[in-house]
């Protein structure tokens, strides 16, 4: 392979990466590159799954699904996800640091940096005494290894210390002792697992500086996580952002500063923008994870307060407005409903929580009846469902729900099924479902292409239900219920 096709091809290539954790799952169907000699930042709220991925590239977990494509500077490819951790770093050299300092404490500075190119002293000793004897290419490998640890001691601004114990480093310096240290290894790849945690501005400056010195000077690219805003929209060249295990933003610090799925999901945006930011995001699973509260089988079915009163009472503003606050909605049913009134057909999701409103309460099965009958929600398993007395009540869209044809009266049994199992559905569109009518896997299993339109249609979905494979996981767990009833009958006898 030639060296100007290496030089264009990215140095990592993720493709359909998926991590599950049993029936969690910590990354999906993630793809992106890391371009060579570029530093790549990889951003995200706490638990959208960023270390997993470290973890997954560097051998830590192997993962479930997906490639991990490495080329190197010579153009030999390796799949790191086949690799065993050790060869990562010895074949494919992939070097990271971790979010918690793991130097070795008690050895000083320049024992760290040597520390790090033992498998080559090893490897110069013969794997014998040759070291002790100093015979061989022993001395030679050592005088080597002992420049390499001067240099970056240099690059990192550490020289003076050299002899110091790295424990009694500040904070600031220990973190730039473990990149040199990372360094030392000749990574082609180096991998930084928040390394501007904990610092004061100051010693980000000297990281921005030293990180920005191994992009310049050493041809390394570098992959980082980071929550430091100003260091990851100073140095980076790329930037990939994932929440929930997805990835939601892919591209340039400025490109990615005024992606409106960013600012909503993650940098976070004043109340009176939400109204705007989701609009233009147009993505209902994101409404509903900015502000969706505790369903009533995990959390408090009405005001913690003594004081206050449930959960459901109507707040009255300064102006006289009334509104009814419900457990569940997100920040699209807050706004103003002179607001939604002057909106067009492209704000579906504020308009259908504004007509919530202004509708009567219907006569049972809402959430905020529910959680005012909290001692009854708890004596029956049957209260999720809609009662088997009334029709499923229609969200919005009159005539385009009529259209999934296997809807319910009420759940069999009187107990519907975990729906929130299947990846995709929420806690509010749980209750979406049930109110129309779908309590059981076995429903969702047998939907047609009709069926799935009219859903999406409710839901104010687009093709998100085919793109997440409802039907292939309901199907799943529907089979999954099916046999656990005989289960438990054979375990009795």
């Amino acid at each position: 392979m030639s060296a100007t096709i290496t030089t264009e091809m990215p140095i990592l290539r993720v493709e359909h990466l998926s991590m599950k954790f049993g029936g969690l799952v910590a990354i999906g169907d993630l793809s992106f590159d890391v371009r060579r000699g570029e530093i790549t930042a990889l951003i995200g709220p706490n638990g959208a799954g960023k270390t997993t991925v470290f973890n997954c590239i560097t051998g830590f977990y192997k993962p479930t699904e997906g490639m991990i494509r490495f080329t190197g500077r010579e153009g030999n490819e390796f799949l790191l996800e086949r690799l065993p951790d050790f060869q990562i770093t010895a074949k494919a050299k992939v070097a990271r640091t971790f979010q918690n300092i793991r130097l070795f404490s008690g050895m000083t500075v320049l024992e760290n940096l040597l520390v790090a190119q033992h498998n080559k002293l090893m490897k110069a000793s013969g794997y014998t005494i040759l070291g002790l004897l100093g015979i061989g290419g022993y001395p030679k490998a050592a005088a080597e290894s002992i420049e390499k640890a001067k240099h970056w001691l240099e690059k990192a601004d550490l020289t003076d210390r050299a002899d110091d114990p790295a424990g009694d480093l500040p904070y600031g310096a220990q973190r730039r002792l473990e990149i040199a240290r990372a360094m030392c290894t000749d990574p082609e790849l180096l991998c930084l697992d928040e390394p501007a945690a904990g610092l004061n501005p100051k010693e980000s400056l000297a990281l921005n500086a030293l990180l920005n010195d191994i992009k310049a000077n050493t041809g390394t690219s570098i992959l980082l996580i980071e929550h430091d805003m100003s260091v990851v929209m100073e140095i980076s060249d790329h930037i990939v952002v994932l929440e929930y295990g997805r990835k939601i933003s892919d591209g340039t610090p400025e490109e990615v500063r005024t992606d409106p799925r960013v600012i909503a999901a993650y940098l976070g945006v004043d109340d009176e923008e939400v109204e705007e930011v989701l609009i233009e995001v147009g993505d209902e699973d994101v409404i509903e994870q900015l502000d969706t509260g505790p369903d009533a089988d995990h959390g408090p079915e009405a005001s913690s307060s003594m004081l206050a009163g449930p959960v459901n009472d109507t707040v009255v503003h300064g102006n006289g407005e009334r509104v009814t606050v419900e457990k569940g909605a997100g920040k699209a049913a807050q706004v103003k409903p002179q607001q939604v009134a002057g909106s067009t057909a492209a704000r579906k999701p504020a308009a259908k929580a504004a007509k919530a409103k202004a509708e009567p309460a219907p006569k049972a099965a809402t959430p905020a009846k529910q959680a005012g009958a909290a001692k009854a929600a708890k004596a029956s398993p049957a209260s999720k469902a809609a009662p088997a007395s009334e029709k499923p009540i229609p969200a919005a869209g009159k005539g385009k729900e009529a259209g999934i044809s296997n809807r319910l009266p009420a759940a069999r049994g009187g107990k519907a099924d975990d729906l929130q199992l299947i990846k995709g559905i929420g806690p509010v569109n749980e209750k979406k479902l049930n109110a129309h009518g779908i309590y059981h896997f076995d429903q969702i299993a047998a939907w047609k292409k009709a069926d799935i339109a009219a859903a999406e249609a409710y839901l104010a979905f687009d093709g998100r239900i085919a793109r997440e494979d409802w039907i292939s996981q309901a199907k799943v767990l529907a089979r999954k219920a099916a046999s656990a009833p005989a289960t438990r009958r054979g375990g009795r006898k």
